[in-house]
C-alpha cells in the first residue's frame, strides 16, 4: 500500500495533480480545499488512500492524516464510495465536515455532489458515534467554542499512535491548544 507521498506538485487538473517522486509521477485525486491549497512547483507531502478495483486503481490524497482518516470511515458506509467520499471532504475543511457528522446536519452532507439526502442519513447514523464529539455547535457563522485546525499535528500525531479520530479527537478537547504540538500530545495521552 502507498501511504503517503513526498515530492513536487508538477501539475494541476480537475480535482487531481501529478506528484513527481524522485522522477515517477504519481496521480492523484484530492478534495476541492486540498486541491485549491497546493500550488505547482511546491514540495507537498499528500497521504493516500490506494483504492484498487477490478479495472482501475487510484490514488486519493489528503494534506493530513485527520482528513484521509475521515475518508476512510466515510468509504465505510454503504453507498458511499471514494467519488462520494471526496465530493464530502470537499464541502469545507475535514473538521468541519466531521463536526457536521457530530452534530448530525445530514442537509450540510448532503450538499455534496452525489450525494442525496438518504445516503446523507445513512453516513450520520453510521458515523456520528465514531468521529467524536462536536468541537462546536451549527456552522461557522454560528456562536462556537474552540474549533481544531484542519492540520493539527498533534491530532494526525495521535491517529498515527494508534488512536481512533473519535478517540484522538475527545483526548485533544480539554488540551490547552496554545501549548507545543509534543506537549499537546503528552497531556492528550496522560488524560486518557
Amino acid at each position: 500500500m502507498i501511504a503517503h507521498l513526498k515530492g513536487i506538485l508538477t501539475e494541476k487538473f480537475a480535482n487531481s495533480v501529478i506528484i513527481d517522486v524522485n522522477g515517477v509521477g504519481y496521480e492523484v485525486a484530492l478534495s476541492q480545499i486540498d486541491f485549491d491549497n497546493l500550488n505547482l512547483d511546491d514540495e507537498v507531502k499528500l497521504y493516500t488512500y490506494h483504492h484498487i478495483r477490478e479495472q482501475a486503481e487510484e490514488l486519493f490524497g489528503f494534506t493530513s492524516l485527520a482528513a484521509k482518516k475521515l475518508f476512510e470511515l466515510l468509504i465505510s458506509v454503504q453507498g458511499i464510495g471514494p467519488k462520494a467520499g471526496m465530493a464530502i471532504l470537499s464541502l469545507a475543511p475535514a473538521e468541519e465536515v466531521r463536526n457536521a457528522i457530530a452534530n448530525a446536519d445530514a442537509v450540510y452532507i448532503s450538499k455534496a455532489s452525489g450525494v442525496g439526502k438518504k445516503s446523507a442519513e445513512r453516513v450520520i447514523v453510521d458515523l456520528r458515534d465514531k468521529v467524536g464529539l462536536p468541537t462546536y455547535y451549527g456552522r461557522k457563522n454560528e456562536p462556537q467554542a474552540q474549533v481544531q485546525p484542519e492540520n493539527d499535528e498533534a491530532l494526525d500525531a495521535l491517529m498515527a499512535l494508534g488512536l481512533t479520530l473519535a478517540d484522538a479527537t475527545k483526548a485533544l478537547e480539554k488540551v490547552d491548544q496554545n501549548l507545543s504540538v509534543e506537549e499537546r500530545i503528552r497531556t492528550a495521552l496522560k488524560n486518557r
